[in-house]
C-alpha cells in the first residue's frame, strides 16, 4: 500500500467522528426535499454538485414557500461566505498546489473536512509534503457520506413521510458545536462567531430567512477584517521548498 494512499486512509479516518454526525443530517436532508416537492433526481442532483448542507436547508426551505430563484442563489451565496475564512486559514499550507489540487479541494471544503484537516496541517512534525493526500481522503469520505445519506433519506422520505419530524437533527448541531469550539482559538475566528451570534439572535424575525443571511453576511465581514488587523504569522512550513513536481 502506497504512502499516499495511507495518508489518505488516515484522513478518511480521522473524519469518521464527523461522518456520524452528519448521518442523521443527510437523511432529513432527502426525506424533507421530497416532500418540499424535489424530485429524488433532483434532490441527489443538489448533493452532488452544490454539496453544502446549510444551504441546501435554506435551499429548499425557500422553494417550499415559493421564494423567487434570485433570493434562493444570494441567500445560499451568502451562507457559504464562512468558507473564504477557511480559505483565509488554509491558504498558506496549500498555496504551493497546483490548480488540479487546489480547485476540487476547495469544492470539496465543508465545515468538518476543515475542522480535521486544519489540525493536521497546523502538526509542524509532520512534512508538508504529501499532506493534501490527507486533505483529499477526508473530503472524499464526507462527500460520499453526504450523497448516500441523501440517498438513503430519499428512499425513507417516500416509505416514511414523517420522518423530519423524528428530531434526528440534534447530531448535527452537536457536531456543529464540536466544530466551532475548538476553533474559537483564534481573534478572527472568535469575532465572526460572536458577531453572527448576536445579529442570528437581532435578526431572527425577519422574513425568508434573511436574519441568517445577515448574520453569515456580517460574521464573515467582521472575520475577514479582524483577518487583515492581525498582525502576520510565518508558517515554518512554507519553507521547507515544496514545489509542484513533489506532488
Amino acid at each position: 500500500m502506497s504512502s499516499r494512499f495511507k495518508t489518505a486512509l488516515l484522513g478518511a479516518r480521522d473524519t469518521i467522528p464527523m461522518l456520524v454526525g452528519a448521518l442523521p443530517f443527510g437523511i432529513i436532508f432527502g426525506t424533507l426535499a421530497v416532500s418540499s416537492g424535489l424530485s429524488a433526481g433532483a434532490t441527489l442532483a443538489m448533493s452532488a454538485l452544490v454539496f453544502a448542507g446549510s444551504a441546501q436547508f435554506i435551499a429548499i426551505s425557500l422553494i417550499a414557500s415559493g421564494t423567487g430563484l434570485v433570493v434562493i442563489l444570494l441567500t445560499t451565496l451568502i451562507v457559504n461566505l464562512r468558507h473564504m475564512l477557511y480559505s483565509a486559514s488554509m491558504l498558506p499550507y496549500v498555496r504551493h498546489l497546483p490548480q488540479r489540487w487546489r480547485v476540487p479541494l476547495a469544492f470539496w471544503l465543508t465545515d468538518e473536512s476543515f475542522a480535521v484537516v486544519h489540525r493536521y496541517y497546523q502538526n509542524a512534525t509532520v512534512p508538508l509534503a504529501g499532506k493534501q493526500w490527507y486533505f483529499l481522503g477526508s473530503c472524499l469520505a464526507m462527500y460520499s457520506n453526504w450523497f448516500a445519506c441523501t440517498l438513503v433519506g430519499v428512499l425513507l422520505g417516500h416509505a416514511l413521510p414523517g420522518m423530519a419530524d423524528w428530531g434526528l437533527d440534534f447530531a448535527m448541531v452537536a457536531t456543529f458545536i464540536g466544530i466551532v469550539v475548538p476553533l474559537l482559538r483564534t481573534r478572527p475566528m472568535l469575532v465572526a462567531a460572536l458577531v453572527a451570534a448576536v445579529v442570528a439572535v437581532a435578526a431572527n424575525g425577519l422574513p425568508y430567512k434573511l436574519g441568517l443571511m445577515l448574520a453569515a453576511l456580517l460574521g464573515v465581514i467582521a472575520g475577514v477584517i479582524a483577518e487583515r488587523l492581525q498582525p502576520k504569522v510565518i508558517y515554518p512550513e512554507q519553507d521547507q521548498g515544496v514545489t509542484d513536481e513533489s506532488l
